[in-house]
């Protein structure tokens, strides 16, 4: 199988589920995804609830963005990994989380958005991917992000996410999220926004979806399970 992105052809196991994209082969993403780049460090903080669902974006996003880490908790006050990324002070971190206290990055300049990334330093986007209340739960629990400055943006068109009901249509999965992000900070970061190579996100997603209504449009077909019949007895003569 060909190579993509620097990852190595996905490995299946004996039951048919990648071990990269934890997908059975049929629904295996693993050849569209194009990596790349984004200048951005995103570490995706992803429930354990969201990582056993069918389409678990986070997971997408992990596998296609150099610079990312996906780490599964709940209460990360205490994690090493995180601690450690925050107490780095070559990074400028920040939470992507919406609020009256996050900066809202689609209401700024370009120019005002280049000021959220300090000059010599990496920015990190801390991402909660999760459902809105596990969200919640998870800032409420995690004092050390907390303690971040926070930014929003304000979605400007419905979810493409057209398999899973969000709580208001113009919520947003983390993926989708995660491509908005790059759009208003990439530049700033010194990822190139203009070479579209962040669409690379959505093209996997939608065509996930699109799998995804397909598969759940066909007929379900159902195994009905017949005991054996059993041998007559053999009559002793």
């Amino acid at each position: 199988m060909q190579r993509f992105g620097g990852y190595r052809p996905p490995e299946v196991k004996e039951r048919g589920v990648c071990l990269t994209c934890l997908r059975p082969p049929l629904t295996c993403y693993c050849e569209k995804l194009k990596r790349f780049d984004p200048k951005i460090e995103f570490v995706i903080l992803i429930h354990g609830r969201e990582a056993q669902k069918k389409i678990a974006t986070g997971r997408i996003c992990h596998l296609t963005l150099e610079r990312s880490q996906l780490l599964p908790g709940y209460d990360y006050s205490n994690d090493r990994r995180v601690n450690a990324i925050l107490a780095d002070k070559t990074k400028h971190c920040v939470v992507l989380y919406p609020g009256e206290a996050s900066l809202n990055l689609s209401e700024g300049t370009a120019a005002a958005r280049a000021g959220v990334v300090p000059p010599d330093k990496q920015l990190v986007v801390f991402v909660i991917d999760g459902t809105w209340i596990t969200a919640r739960k998870t800032m409420q629990r995690s004092a050390n992000l907390s303690a971040l400055p926070r930014v929003c943006f304000d979605p400007k068109r419905p979810s493409r996410f057209r398999v899973r009901k969000q709580p208001q249509e113009n919520f947003f999965s983390t993926l989708e999220a995660i491509h908005e992000t790059i759009e208003l900070l990439g530049a700033a970061a010194g990822f190139d926004v203009g070479s579209r190579k962040h669409d690379a996100l959505l093209e996997v997603f939608d065509s996930m979806v699109e799998q995804q209504l397909a598969l759940s449009a066909q007929p379900k077909r159902y195994c009905l399970w017949v005991p054996p019949k059993k041998a007559p007895a053999s009559r002793k003569g």
